[in-house]
């Protein structure tokens, strides 16, 4: 066990050397004549948003890649898939910053959203096309000369559309559940999550990976399907913590029902509360105020849905194994169960 960590470490510590050159580049790009104060800028604005998460996106493309090649990887092909994984990180850094504005959100990783911080504000809004527009600035710089570079460019262009429409459903979604709440039901939910989340945070670094080892993702329509389904369990994870994680280790303080979210506990709250909880949830569920976001939570005890998911958790994992198993290529089953493994019970 001590040796898997520490070749963890050692692979987290390679990997985030790489976003330092890549830092650097962007800060020398021959496309803007930089003024210092907008150096400052970007570099600060980077170092905030960009590597301060569990990085688990970006490095999921080296373990992949390493994976599918079947042995260790020379330090040029470590480089490229960390570059392929920073650029992960990127769009997640992008996504978040624009969903913390949205959701007024106030923390995010331990620290205060971007645009809260008084000289950020909407400048933040602004800061997240930078970072969308980096991804394509290293992607040339560093892929252009390879044969799969367009189905590169087109693997991101496409998850982030299907991201951005996954944000879209959610917002929708939430508008018309803030005027009939009964429209909160599985398959509205299943396909929000789909979107929203599972596509880039699951698909798209294994797609890194497949093309880099020179495959053709339209033979791998299965293995899609499968990171999906678990992209769908990890957003159920996401919207349980946020109602009964620790903050502390969450690294942030959830909004969920203040926010009228489309979540699964809600989901599961309205198919399973008789008529006087629903008039509750009514009475109680979008509305900021704590004492309400309190009575919320204790109605979640009191339908027991800590043991609801416990249950959902225990069938979503064995249903995800005997896909994996399904997998033809021994090679991506070990892709799909070092995803999975990284996921199962996490607290954080």
């Amino acid at each position: 066990m001590g040796e898997a960590n520490g070749k963890a470490s050692d692979l987290k510590a390679g990997f985030v050397q790489i976003y330092s050159q890549l830092k650097s580049e962007l800060l020398e790009d021959p496309a803007f004549s930089f003024t210092e104060d907008s150096r400052q800028w970007i570099d600060r604005m980077l170092d905030y948003n960009v590597p301060g998460g569990k990085l688990n996106r970006g490095i999921s493309v080296v373990d992949s890649f390493e994976i599918l090649k079947g042995s260790q990887l020379c330090h040029d092909e470590f480089f490229r898939a960390g570059v392929l994984g920073w650029c992960v990180e990127w769009l997640q850094a992008y996504f978040l910053v624009l969903d913390d504005m949205m959701d007024n959100s106030y923390t995010r990783r331990g620290q205060p959203c971007w645009f809260r911080l008084p000289e950020v504000g909407t400048i933040a809004a602004n800061d997240g096309i930078i970072l969308r527009n980096h991804i394509p600035r290293i992607l040339h710089r560093h892929f252009r000369d390879k044969t799969y570079y367009a189905h590169l460019l087109d693997l991101f262009n496409e998850v982030e559309f299907q991201t951005a429409s996954g944000q879209m459903l959610d917002l929708i979604t939430t508008h018309e559940g803030k005027k009939d709440l009964s429209k909160y039901k599985m398959p509205v939910y299943n396909r929000i999550v789909q979107y929203k989340t599972a596509y880039y945070s699951f698909y798209l670094p294994v797609a890194c990976a497949l093309l880099m080892a020179g495959e053709n993702l339209d033979n791998y329509v299965d293995l899609k399907r499968v990171l999906v389904e678990m992209g769908t369990y990890f957003q159920v994870q996401d919207d349980y913590l946020d109602c009964f994680g620790d903050p502390s280790l969450i690294g942030k303080i959830g909004t969920d029902i203040e926010d009228f979210k489309c979540s699964w506990l809600i989901v599961q709250a309205l198919e399973i509360a008789d008529e006087n909880q629903l008039k509750f949830l009514e009475e109680n569920y979008g509305n900021p105020d704590p004492a309400c976001v309190a009575k919320v939570k204790s109605l979640y005890n009191d339908l027991n849905l800590q043991a609801k998911f416990s249950e959902y958790e225990r069938s979503s994992y064995e249903q995800l194994i005997s896909s994996i198993e399904a997998q033809p290529s021994k090679q991506v089953q070990e892709v799909l169960k070092s995803f999975l493994h990284k996921i199962y019970k996490r607290q954080k």
